[in-house]
């Protein structure tokens, strides 16, 4: 009996040393696992430090501007305008009357941007041609009309485009202080790769925006800068008819042309006035019997 209790004993001393050694062995293993993804956890902590690092590193060189600014403030006109003018020119010479605009688009420090030229057979020959000129030369360009024939008509009109240049400029300003916002958020974040995505995508829109307020600041600023003026040149009107005609006969041939549609005119209301006639005539008669009867 003893003998056999020795022997439970001893087993169940056996099992309780297995049991703690695969607990012990659990233990260590789990730890060794806590230490693995805790390795593996800061590691991607650093390589997205890294990453981020890199990212804020390269858009702080695109953001950053180079030796001149885009647009100084001391560049900035405190009235913009952008002035278009039409003018119409008759001349006695239209191959005389292009030379004068080419000289005088020369003279002034303008060039030819678009020319329209009509010199047909039997059409009136006249020619548009469209000139860029500095704008604080338009005014002696509009003085230099005079001298290339008859000044018909002159129209000129100015657009102030300060306030909008202003109000982009300062979309622009804002618009970089968010840029700068973002740059430093994107160093300094870390957590998620998603977080960092979505800060460069919002970095990317303002880049955009940025952009294109800067492309509207250039529009406004050459536009400014050249002012329009459309010339249309023109010869005088022929007091002839075409080759092969006469002006008299022309006006004998149009006076029969107008009595020969006034008789037509007047064959054609035959078919109204007979008519009306025919009525008025059965009505008199009828109220002259009415009025007069006769005596049986």
């Amino acid at each position: 009996m003893r003998r056999a209790m020795l022997t439970l004993a001893v087993l169940a001393a056996a099992v309780l040393a297995a049991t703690l050694s695969c607990q012990a062995a659990r233990e260590v293993r789990t730890d060794r696992r806590d230490e693995t993804a805790q390795a593996g956890a800061a590691d991607r902590v650093d390589g997205l430090r890294l990453q981020t690092t890199a990212v804020a590193r390269e858009a702080r060189a695109a953001a950053t501007p180079g030796p001149a600014a885009l647009f100084p403030r001391s560049s900035v006109a405190p009235n913009m305008l952008i002035r278009t003018a039409q003018a119409s020119i008759e001349v006695d010479s239209l191959e005389r009357a292009l030379a004068q605009v080419r000289t005088l688009a020369a003279r002034v420090g303008g060039e030819i941007a678009n020319t329209t030229l009509q010199t047909g057979h039997g059409e009136l020959h006249s020619a548009s041609l469209e000139l860029r000129i500095p704008a604080d030369r338009f005014d002696a360009a509009l003085d230099g009309l005079s001298a290339i024939g008859k000044l018909e008509a002159v129209n000129v009109r100015a657009d102030d485009v300060g306030e909008e240049f202003t109000d982009v400029s300062a979309r622009i300003e804002n618009a970089r202080r968010l840029e700068s916002r973002l740059i430093d958020l994107l160093a300094t974040r870390t957590g998620k790769l998603t977080d960092v995505l979505e800060v460069e995508q919002a970095l990317a829109r303002v880049r955009e925006e940025i952009e294109r307020y800067e492309g509207r600041v250039r529009y406004l600023r050459a536009h400014a800068a050249l002012s329009t003026l459309t010339i249309s040149v023109h010869e005088p009107l022929p007091i002839v008819g075409p080759v092969g005609t006469s002006v008299l006969g022309e006006a004998f041939a149009q006076a029969w042309r107008n009595f020969v549609a006034l008789v037509a005119l007047c064959v054609r209301s035959l078919g109204v006035v007979l008519p009306l006639g025919l009525v008025a005539g059965l009505a008199w008669l009828a109220l002259r019997r009415r009025l007069h009867p006769q005596r049986g």
